[in-house]
């Protein structure tokens, strides 16, 4: 079955008239089309019962059309009321749609404000984002063929992105020689603005490449992934230039140890709360429990941040075909910060990895 009939037979199970669809990796999950609309309005409109149809900028229509979209597909220029050109669509379709859904993680109050106005009886009492997080949970396999791909494409990022490493050179230039080899491969979208932290800062766990010049004998930070026909890839390795001391070797040594019990673990029936625990346990017995300051893992898939969350709490027992991060990691401000990750699918005994850059500690020559 499809992703739109799927969606379809759930409107029709909840007597739901129509769906009006707005998050962009949502549209192409649906549709086959990605687009980032900015500010203009993008949806898709789908139906029980009916055909569904595309509604976004004039400037993306032809695009649409050529994407592989065989249902309709209608734009509207900058200058017209694309609620009004939306809702005469519709109104040809279902004159007086009562039961919406929506997706009310994305669309904003403003633009719900205006729906209730073009569809005054109307209620929206449908939660399409619950829907599509549960309907993305288990990926078939020819989506976990498109991240296998994408994991492919993370590993070559590592190769190059371990190459550059020289003293003097900023974690913003070892950036740039990644993403620019990336690109002359034909790689041309990141699924994540591109880590590379040095030392100290990558005790922030977020914060992005600077300007700080790489000196001998520290651990670097590299997390990444690319996007792959719309799928993601995720993951983090941090190597030694050098000699790192001995503290900064202790935290690579418990992190890694944490990710490679817990990736061992993840298998069907052990729930998301356990797997976490499992990860957090290595790390609070050696002493560092105060530095892991995040879940263990993340969902992924058309998104780098999906459903489930890998964290305490969670009860959810992992199946075949969830795809989600385990990335423990320790962040000791002005020391240094470690973090190891892959993403994984679940199969029937276990689990694989998308990514197999060696995450043993690997010394790069200074």
């Amino acid at each position: 079955m499809s992703h739109l009939q799927n969606l379809q037979n759930w409107l029709a199970t909840n007597h739901y008239d129509v769906a009006y669809i707005s998050n962009p990796t949502n549209v192409a999950y649906f549709s086959g089309f990605f687009a980032d609309p900015e500010e203009r309005i993008q949806a898709l409109l789908v139906f029980p019962d009916q055909a569904p149809f595309y509604f976004g900028p004039q400037l993306e229509v032809e695009a649409v059309k050529a994407s592989g979209w065989t249902y309709p597909a209608y734009g509207y220029l900058d200058h017209e009321d694309a609620f009004a050109l939306i809702a005469a669509q519709v109104k040809a379709r279902q004159a007086q749609p009562k039961n919406w859904a929506i997706e009310k993680d994305d669309l904003s109050f403003g633009r719900y404000e205006v729906l209730q106005q073009a569809f005054p009886d109307a209620a929206f009492p449908g939660d399409a984002s619950r829907f599509i997080e549960q309907a993305k949970l288990f990926k078939t396999p020819d989506e976990i063929a498109e991240m296998v791909a994408a994991g492919k494409e993370a590993d070559y990022a590592f190769e190059v992105g371990f190459k550059a490493i020289q003293a003097g050179r900023t974690e913003q230039e070892v950036v740039a020689e990644i993403e620019y080899a990336l690109m002359k491969r034909g790689v041309m979208q990141m699924s994540f603005d591109t880590i590379v932290q040095a030392g100290a800062d990558a005790a922030d766990p977020h914060e992005g490449p600077k300007a700080t010049k790489i000196q001998p004998n520290q651990l670097i930070l590299f997390d990444l992934g690319t996007v792959h026909n719309g799928y993601m890839s995720d993951a983090t390795r941090t190597v030694a230039f050098g000699q790192p001391d001995d503290k900064a070797l202790d935290i690579h040594k418990v992190c890694l140890e944490a990710q490679l019990t817990a990736q061992a673990a993840a298998k069907p029936g052990l729930t998301a709360a356990e797997l976490d625990h499992i990860a957090r346990h290595v790390i609070d017995k050696a002493g560092y429990g105060e530095y892991f300051i995040h879940r263990l893992g993340h969902g992924i898939g058309t998104s780098t941040h999906e459903f489930p969350s890998i964290m305490e709490g969670n009860n959810m027992e992992l199946q075949p075909g969830m795809c989600f991060s385990i990335e423990p990691g320790i962040y000791i401000p002005g020391v240094a910060g470690v973090r190891i990750e892959d993403c994984i699918h679940i199969t029937a005994t276990g689990n694989e990895p998308f990514t197999h850059t060696p995450k043993e500690l690997q010394y790069i020559k200074n």
